[in-house]
């Protein structure tokens, strides 16, 4: 089956009202976002139902309080009339909307922080519309003691409608293979579309062995857990014709896993803007687009706006040595000593549970006799020596440690402790041991090949040490490296799969958002939007 990108269903740019409800200069300030531009396919020649596009009205609250109070929210449909027929979208936002013939009327208490969708309209063509008519489709807010920015979205009856094909990738590979990434669209929409813009995301596993000077490069292989390339095309893109491009190809490095690749075609200016820095390379060829002789089928009936890009998972045949770190310490009755306990990844490849973005690891620590932790990592969760939950967070016997959702294939991650020493125990044990949780208790990872290494000994006055270190002091560790980061979930239950994209079997599923480079991509209105995510909320 086609995936589509349609261009009749959205353009792929958030709009943002310059419109402003005059208030006073203490006010909040909340802006509306939509997209900046709709197509809407012609309603149909031989009658039945049109085509319905999503109109997503979302509204940001840039503070970290909530606003309260009643907050009106409208919609002028008159504008409409004849052009377009709206109706309430089932997956409606959270304020009470009302529709009549010349409006929608929504109403909420108080506003949160971040953003949320306030309604969801479902647009489609009326049925005398003429091809071509634009309209605008404005909602605007109100409140006592706020200034609401409006937003506006363009709705146009027709359109180019750009068709992405499957690029029959297969799902195994092995590091240091490589297999080709056809790209094929065809525009099965009403006019042309004035060039075309590729996005391809890949994580940090694959990589695009081709460069184009057409192409600007974000990320590589082996740095952010995610690379972006957006090539443009000045090229018409005819209705009814099919397109390829030139070859493009995907290389797995010796340290990938279990991947994901994305790809996306858009009118040229209609691909969504990403963070960060890009480069072009100079080579000397530039991307280009060839005509095939197969004919597209025109308006095909199955249009969905949502489909607009597609994705693939791929695993690469590779495991990853989580080896715990030993610690000793050694220390005088009173005394405050610092340990830094965790882990190293010895790959050779990364693990990063993508969609989920779980803890990829559990460190479990047990505490040695005679000491008393008296500060902990954020990461870390107490727990009494059974594995049963503790409220007191200090002292406990136990605590798990949960790792970020990306551990790279030499990464090192340490959690800070400072322990008291209450009472001197000559050759007091503990134990640190890296696994996933399990009722109670850490076993080994699926992926992991060597088992032996994922406890190591925490120690406290072995027996035969004759140096003292100063309070303080701590060895057998190292700082974790600064990439990735191994900020984590505390909670423990995570990471419980053997597959390392948060317990999703690569098959190609799309079942859930991805966790990027600490980015969520999700399909909304037909644009590729990255949404950064709130890790603490994304944990719940």
């Amino acid at each position: 089956m086609r995936k589509r990108i349609s261009l009749l269903a959205a353009c792929g740019l958030v709009a943002v009202g310059l419109a402003t409800t005059p208030a006073n200069a203490a006010d909040p300030v909340f802006t509306l976002t939509a997209p900046s531009a709709i197509g809407l396919r012609p309603y149909p020649a031989q009658g039945g139902e049109a085509q319905k596009t999503t109109v997503d009205f979302r509204i940001e609250n840039p503070t970290s309080n909530p606003f309260e109070g009643p907050i009106t929210f409208t919609v002028d449909l008159a504008k409409l009339k004849g052009v377009a027929d709206v109706s309430l979208s089932e997956n409606h936002g959270l304020a009470d909307c009302k529709l009549t013939d010349t409006a929608v009327t929504c109403t909420q208490s108080g506003l949160w922080p971040h953003d949320h969708t306030v309604a969801a309209l479902d647009v489609s063509a009326a049925k005398d519309a003429k091809l071509g008519t634009t309209v605008d489709l404005t909602m605007t807010g109100s409140a006592k003691g706020a200034t609401f920015r409006a937003a506006t979205t363009k709705v146009k009856v027709g359109g180019p409608d750009l068709v992405l094909a499957d690029a029959g990738l297969k799902e195994e590979m092995k590091p240091g293979a490589t297999q080709p990434l056809p790209i094929v669209v065809s525009n099965t929409g009403t006019e042309s579309a004035r060039g075309l813009s590729l996005v391809i995301h890949d994580t940090r596993g694959l990589d695009l062995v081709e460069r184009y000077d057409n192409c600007s490069y974000s990320g590589g292989p082996g740095q952010d857990p995610d690379s972006t390339t957006v090539c443009t095309v000045d090229d018409e893109i005819k209705a009814g014709l099919v397109y390829e491009t030139d070859p493009l190809t995907l290389k797995a490095a010796p340290y990938a896993f279990n991947e994901i690749v994305t790809y996306a075609v858009y009118e040229k200016g209609g691909e969504p803007k990403f963070p960060g820095t890009s480069s072009k390379q100079q080579t000397g060829k530039k991307l280009t687009l060839k005509e095939r002789p197969a004919k597209a089928a025109r308006l095909s009936a199955d249009l969905n706006p949502q489909d607009n890009y597609r994705e693939f998972d791929l695993h690469v045949t590779n495991t990853a040595d989580f080896a715990a770190t030993p610690v000793s310490l050694k220390g005088k009755a009173g005394e405050t000593v610092k340990a830094d306990l965790g882990f190293q990844n010895n790959g050779p490849a990364w693990v990063a549970y993508l969609r989920s973005g779980e803890s990829v690891a559990i460190t479990d620590i047990v505490i040695p006799a005679g000491a008393k932790v008296t500060k902990v990592a954020k990461e870390c969760t107490a727990f009494n020596a059974d594995g049963s939950w503790r409220e007191e967070q200090l002292g406990a016997p136990r605590y798990t440690c949960g790792s970020d959702y990306v551990v790279g294939e030499k990464a090192k991650v340490s959690y800070p402790f400072e322990l008291k020493i209450e009472k001197v125990v000559e050759d007091a044990k503990g134990s640190v041991q890296v696994g996933q949780w399990n009722d109670g208790s850490t076993k080994p990872q699926g992926w992991d090949p060597n088992h032996d290494n994922n406890r190591a000994a925490f120690v406290i006055n072995a027996k035969g040490s004759t140096t003292t270190p100063t309070p303080g002091a701590s060895t057998g560790t190292a700082a974790p490296s600064p990439a990735p980061s191994t900020s984590a979930s505390a909670a423990p239950g995570a990471g419980n799969n053997a597959k390392p994209n948060g317990g999703l079997a690569s098959t190609g599923s799309t079942a859930g958002p991805i966790a990027i480079g600490g980015a969520v991509l999700v399909a909304a209105g037909g644009a590729l939007f990255v949404a950064f995510r709130r890790r603490a909320a994304a944990r719940a």
